[in-house]
C-alpha cells in the first residue's frame, strides 16, 4: 500500500468515527478545532437560484465585489478547491523544461505545488533563505511564494518584497500560496494583502479561519486570471454555484476580531500547558505539538515507540476524536497534509469546552496514545 493510499484508508476511518458521533449525539456535538471552518450557510432565495446559469448570472457580481476587498486585485476566480487553483496557474503559466522556485518560511510545501510541477515537465526548486534568490534567472517561469505554511510559520514581509522584486527583475509572474496567511498575516502581523505588497497572483482556502466552505479563491491581474481561467473551465476545476454563495457569506461574516482574540489568549493556554508538564509551540491562534513533539512526550511516559511519526501522530489525533470529539487535521486531513496537531483557538467550535477542558483532554490523550501503543491496538485505532 502507498503511503497516500494509506492515508485516505486512515482518513475513512475517522470519518466513520465522525458518522458515529453524529448519529448517536449529533453534529453539535464535535468540536472541530482545526481552525478549517466551513460552512454553507445558503437562505432559501440563495437556493432558489442555484440553477446552471441564473446563479452565476447573480453571484458572480457578488464575489467579485467582496472578494476584490478581501484580497486585492483586478479581478478574482472561484475554483473547488485551493489546490485546483494552484494546479490550474502552472499549467497555465509554467512551460516544459522552465524552472519554478519556491519561497516559504519553512519546509515543506503543499505537496500540490511540486506533484503539478512534474505533471507540466518543470524543475521545482524550494527555499528558506533569502540568500537563494540568485536561483531565479532567465529560465524560471513562475515564482511562488507561501505566505504561511501548513503549520502557520510566515514569511517575513520584508522577505516577501525580496522575492516579488527579485521575480519582477527578470518580469517573472509571482503567485503567492496564501491559503490561511489571507488571514493571519493580514489580521494578526498587519502585513498588506499579497496583490498590495506587489505580487501578481494570490489563491487564498475560503474555509481556512474563516466560516466559509472548503474552497479556493483567486484574486490577481485581468490578463492573468483570464488565462488561468481558461484552464479551470477546461479542467472542471471552477467552483460551482453552491459553493460560490457559500464563499459569498463566508466573506460577508469574515472580521478580524476573532482571530486576534486567540492571539490574545494563546500565552493563557500555552501557560497551562506548560503547568501541565507539556511542551508544544505555540502558533498565531493557538498551539501545536509536531510529529516528533508527540514521540518525545510519550518517551517521557515510557511508551514503547516503534513506528513511525506520522502514524504516532495520527493515533494521538484519532483518539482525540474518538474520546473527546475533538476534531485535529491528522485523523481526517487529505494525502500529504502535515501531520502536526493543531489547535486553534479561534475556532467557532472553541466556545464548547472551557480551557481547563482542552488541557485535560490534551493530556489525558497522551496516556491513551501510550497505551494502544504498548498493547499494540495500532491497526484497529488506524483503519
Amino acid at each position: 500500500m502507498t503511503i497516500e493510499l494509506d492515508e485516505v484508508k486512515r482518513r475513512e476511518k475517522g470519518l466513520k468515527i465522525i458518522n458515529e458521533k453524529i448519529k448517536n449525539d449529533n453534529v453539535n456535538s464535535l468540536v472541530d478545532l482545526t481552525g478549517l471552518a466551513g460552512g454553507f450557510d445558503l437562505t432559501s432565495d440563495d437556493m432558489s437560484l442555484l440553477e446552471t446559469y441564473a446563479g452565476p448570472a447573480v453571484y458572480d457580481e457578488k464575489i467579485q465585489d467582496l472578494g476584490l476587498k478581501h484580497m486585492g486585485g483586478e479581478k478574482v476566480l472561484p475554483v473547488n478547491r485551493t489546490t485546483s487553483g494552484i494546479v490550474a496557474t502552472i499549467i497555465a503559466l509554467v512551460e516544459p523544461d522552465t524552472k519554478i522556485v519556491h519561497f516559504l518560511a519553512k519546509k515543506p510545501a503543499h505537496p500540490s505545488i511540486p506533484r503539478t510541477a512534474k505533471l507540466v515537465g518543470a524543475e521545482y526548486e524550494e527555499y528558506t533563505d533569502m540568500d537563494d534568490l540568485k536561483h531565479i534567472d532567465d529560465n524560471t517561469s513562475l515564482v511562488i511564494i507561501t505566505g504561511t505554511t501548513m503549520d502557520l510559520e510566515v514569511i517575513d514581509e520584508e522577505d516577501f518584497k525580496k522575492v516579488i522584486n527579485e521575480a519582477h527583475k527578470y518580469n517573472i509572474p509571482v503567485f503567492v500560496d496564501d491559503a490561511s496567511g489571507a488571514r493571519i498575516r493580514c489580521a494578526i502581523y498587519n502585513q498588506p494583502t499579497a496583490i498590495d505588497l506587489g505580487a501578481d497572483l494570490s489563491v487564498t482556502s475560503t474555509d481556512k479561519l474563516m466560516e466559509g466552505p472548503r474552497g479556493g479563491l483567486m484574486a490577481g491581474s485581468k490578463d492573468l486570471i483570464d488565462q488561468i481561467k481558461l484552464v479551470v473551465n477546461q479542467y472542471g476545476l471552477e467552483a460551482q454555484t453552491p459553493l460560490v454563495v457559500a464563499m459569498i457569506k463566508g466573506l460577508e461574516k469574515y472580521t478580524p476580531e476573532r482571530i486576534q482574540k486567540a492571539f490574545t489568549q494563546k500565552d493563557k493556554l500555552y501557560e497551562m500547558l506548560e503547568n501541565q508538564g507539556l511542551n508544544p509551540q505555540k502558533t498565531p491562534t493557538g498551539f501545536m505539538f509536531k510529529e516528533d513533539e508527540i514521540v518525545n512526550e510519550l518517551k517521557k511516559r515510557g511508551a514503547n515507540i516503534e513506528y513511525d511519526t506520522d502514524i504516532i501522530a495520527t493515533i494521538y489525533s484519532m483518539l482525540l476524536l474518538k474520546n473527546y470529539n475533538i476534531i485535529t487535521i491528522p485523523s481526517v486531513g487529505m494525502p500529504g497534509a502535515s501531520k502536526t496537531v493543531r489547535i486553534d483557538w479561534s475556532a467557532k467550535d472553541s466556545d464548547k469546552l472551557t480551557m481547563e477542558e482542552l488541557i485535560d483532554a490534551i493530556d489525558e490523550t497522551f496516556n491513551m496514545t501510550k497505551e494502544v501503543l504498548d498493547e499494540n491496538k495500532i491497526e484497529e485505532t488506524l483503519y
